[in-house]
């Protein structure tokens, strides 16, 4: 089959924008000196580990791989030149089909609790990693983005064959699960919430038996590490000390902005495994409350699929839902709701929990480590309703605690409200923003008659949402902020686009029929959500109702 394709470079350029969504700048250097994949200053930090945490591995060739996809910001930021894809053997090394830069692919072994049960050794079953970049300097004469990591991103292939830890699979990715993957990783960054990225995405028509026989594909995934709470579930349970101190040490000395802690070469400050935890712990809350605020399910936290950066990692079953429902489950395959949308910051507590358990060889006094876990639950509280804040038109620099503790009766009712007439989770709280925006404009208009413009009918004519809108209105008073500035604050911080499944399921249908153009749309509009165009109106719709019959598990 061949793609009607759009060169990637032409269907998406970069503009370098910065996000309105969030208090990030978008993580981009603009580099002066471009490069192509090979010219990359490629390193040795987690690979140079060698047995037993890293295994060398040879993946399976594609036959006849071609290009889907290219992630110019994320290309850019890793210092490549404009068309290094153009170059043949960026293709043949994004497939599988060449040796990496540094000559040798990598895996890496983990075990990890998959719902709830442990499963024992687990590892890299269909990822391998390429190699590691140490990301160019910032620009001379300027200080760099803040919260820009300047020190080494890994690189690693997802669907390039098996490898030791794949135990009865393949190894492969298919072409349906690949798109979500990619699509999902750029959304989060269009939506400013941390996770891994996906650099390109190449196809081939060689067949993978799942459900059915379908296509494979290849991701070229992007982080500052893949280790996850899994790594120290591994040797933890296999009582190697030594491994578990060396894999800390590690991640320690080489952690990106925001897990700076004591060095363990420095005894007199702090237990730096104690220290390091804490950091873990608050970095998962703030996850956890950025996932919430945005209605996104994971569908799979696992511990194994748990980042230690506080990332979003491994899309698989993931779904940002459509109508509001606190108990809803966007993994088919998991019977019992363990990880239902709600539940998701109670499954990550445990997870850190599972973590803890893993150090805890590492520590004279468990005391320490029941302390960094007890900070689990008011750190997400507090960013939880930092987060409703905000979406609700109040910036960061006005949260006082007087503020917050206004929202504890209002936040509880408008979820309420919203669950009880199963609302649009996204385009109800956009919804509020542009109803505040028109008030701004219009004090005097009528509000009845607004909110049937912006809210669903159901909700806009309960008496309730009438009360709430009021009492909204009245807390951003009390707080000294005009509804125009409220209004725009709001509209920085509710999307007007989410990558729904309906969404990721139609880019899916027509790359399958040899169409790759709807990717490349559906990344462009996710790039900035938070503004309104009229080309991407298209994705701010109500989901049709065949999207109510779309299931996702574990295969996704």
């Amino acid at each position: 089959m061949k793609y009607t394709i759009v060169h990637p470079m032409d269907a998406h350029s970069c503009h370098g924008v910065e996000r309105q969504g969030s208090d990030k700048p978008q993580s981009l250097v603009h580099n002066p000196v471009m490069l192509s994949l090979h010219e990359l200053n490629w390193v040795k930090t987690w690979i140079q580990m060698g047995q037993p945490f890293v295994t060398p591995v040879s993946p399976t060739p594609l036959s006849d791989p071609r290009w889907v996809a290219v992630n110019d910001e994320l290309a850019l930021s890793l210092g490549l030149a404009p068309e290094w894809w153009r170059d043949p053997r960026a293709l043949a090394c994004m497939a599988g089909n060449a040796p990496p830069p540094l000559g040798q692919h990598w895996a890496s072994v983990y075990s990890g609790h998959q719902f709830g049960v442990w499963a024992g050794q687990l590892g890299d079953g269909r990822a391998m990693s390429l190699g590691e970049v140490q990301l160019p300097p910032p620009p001379q004469g300027t200080a760099g983005h803040e919260g820009q990591h300047q020190g080494t991103w890994e690189l690693q292939l997802k669907g390039a064959g098996r490898t030791p830890f794949s135990r009865f699979g393949d190894g492969r990715a298919v072409l349906r699960s690949s798109i979500r993957e990619y699509l999902c990783s750029a959304a989060m960054q269009g939506l400013g919430i941390p996770s891994t990225q996906a650099l390109c995405l190449v196809a081939s028509d060689d067949p993978v038996v799942r459900e059915s026989v379908e296509t494979a594909a290849v991701v070229c995934r992007v982080s500052p590490s893949f280790i996850r709470f899994g790594h120290f579930e591994h040797f933890a349970a296999a009582q190697d000390t030594d491994a578990l101190q060396a894999l800390l040490d590690h991640v320690i000395h080489h952690c990106p902005p925001g897990l700076a802690v004591t060095q363990v070469d420095e005894p007199d400050n702090a237990d730096p495994t104690i220290a390091w935890l804490d950091q873990v712990v608050k970095l998962t809350a703030d996850l956890m409350a950025d996932w919430q605020s945005v209605g996104f399910c994971h569908g799979v936290m696992n511990t194994d699929n748990m980042s230690v950066w506080g990332l979003t990692l491994d899309y698989g079953p993931f779904q940002f839902m459509d109508a509001y429902d606190p108990h809803h489950i966007c993994n088919h395959t998991d019977s019992h709701g363990r990880y239902a949308y709600a539940q998701q910051p109670r499954v990550a507590h445990w997870n850190l929990l599972a973590l803890a358990h893993a150090l805890h060889p590492l520590v004279s006094d468990g005391q320490g480590l029941q302390a960094a876990l007890n900070g689990f639950v008011p750190r997400f509280e507090a960013s939880m309703m930092s987060r409703w804040a905000h979406k609700l038109g109040l910036p960061p620099s006005l949260q006082t605690p007087q503020a917050l503790m206004a929202l504890e009766a209002w936040m509880p009712a408008w979820l309420s409200l919203l669950a009880r007439h199963k609302a649009d989770f996204t385009r109800s709280w956009r919804g509020l923003a542009r109803l505040t925006a028109e008030l701004a404009e219009d004090p005097k208009a009528d509000v009845r008659s607004l909110a049937r413009q912006h809210l669903q009918l159901t909700l806009a004519t309960d008496p309730d949402t009438v009360n709430l809108l009021a009492q909204h209105r009245t807390w951003l008073a009390q707080q000294g902020l005009g509804l125009n500035e409220a209004a725009s604050v709001m509209l920085g911080r509710n999307p007007a686009r989410v990558l729904r499944n309906h969404l990721a399921e139609l880019a899916i249908r027509q790359a399958q029929a040899g169409d790759v153009s709807e990717i490349h749309r559906l990344q462009s509009a996710l790039k900035n959500p938070y503004t309104d165009a009229d080309q991407w109106a298209q994705y701010a719709q109500d989901p049709p109702d065949w999207a109510h019959d779309l299931h996702i598990s574990c295969s996704s």
